[in-house]
């Protein structure tokens, strides 16, 4: 019996192991290969060619993968149907709002997304903080793109020139008090998604008195962890440099 299970057990872990080897073929391609050797495969993944081959005669039969005729691989249909009912049952609310709690938890202030809407940045998700003193926006609400954290944030990813937002690019995040409001400050990071679109932005948000470096700093580490996780969900790929944490806040009124 104890043979017997052993076999059982191997047999599954085998399986397991291969499945998560076919998955690293198709993992292997990005959005800028139309199609891939067998060699170049067998580099991404790490592993042999023959190795590779048996997997890539699989995945070809199944439909996720099409060989040409050079003998070199691209993605097929079945991927292409995923991909669409993928996007029928996606609902970017499902992954927001469970961060945007989990963030306004571990910072104890308000939490926001917000995406671009023509020259205006929208709020639109938001979980007010914990703390009976707080900043409390609505959903919904249409804010300046050249004032606050999240605005300039959006600029800076959505293309913006200037060494001002060269530097935003740079650090990953910024931090203002007191640029929209005289009594808020905020600190925010980009969050992207498949093809590395800016998704929107999240943003920690509180009184200024809660605002000096040392908090700004404390809130970065959380919201850091949290938006590359939340990229990470949406398809897209962190483009942190896991530089040291350097507030860089705006004081102006």
């Amino acid at each position: 019996m104890l043979r017997q299970a052993l076999d059982v057990e191997a047999r599954e872990e085998g399986g397991v192991i291969a499945v998560e080897r076919a998955l690293a073929v198709l993992d292997a391609f990005t959005a800028d290969d139309r199609s891939l050797s067998l060699a170049e495969l067998a580099r991404r993944v790490g592993l042999s060619k023959p190795t590779v081959l048996r997997f890539t005669k699989s995945l070809a039969r199944s439909g996720y993968l099409v060989r040409n005729e050079d003998a070199s691989f691209r993605l097929g249909p079945k991927l292409a149907r995923l991909g669409t009912l993928y996007q029928a049952s996606f609902r970017i609310e499902d992954y927001v709002q469970p961060a945007l709690r989990r963030l306004a938890h571990e910072t104890g202030e308000s939490a926001a997304f917000y995406v671009r809407e023509g020259d205006k940045r929208l709020c639109l998700f938001r979980v007010d903080s914990p703390q009976s003193i707080g900043h409390h926006a609505r959903t919904g609400d249409l804010l300046p793109l050249d004032r606050g954290a999240p605005g300039r944030v959006i600029l800076a990813f959505g293309g913006e020139p200037g060494e001002f937002y060269d530097r935003i690019r740079h650090d990953h995040y910024y931090a203002t008090c007191g640029e929209r409001d005289p009594q808020v400050g905020s600190v925010a990071y980009p969050v992207f998604r498949i093809g590395q679109q800016l998704a929107g932005v999240l943003a920690v948000t509180g009184p200024k008195s809660r605002f000096d470096a040392e908090a700004i700093a404390r809130h970065l580490e959380p919201l850091r962890f949290i938006a590359n996780e939340l990229t990470r969900q949406l398809g897209g790929k962190t483009e942190d440099h896991n530089s040291p944490l350097r507030p860089r806040a705006s004081t102006r009124a």
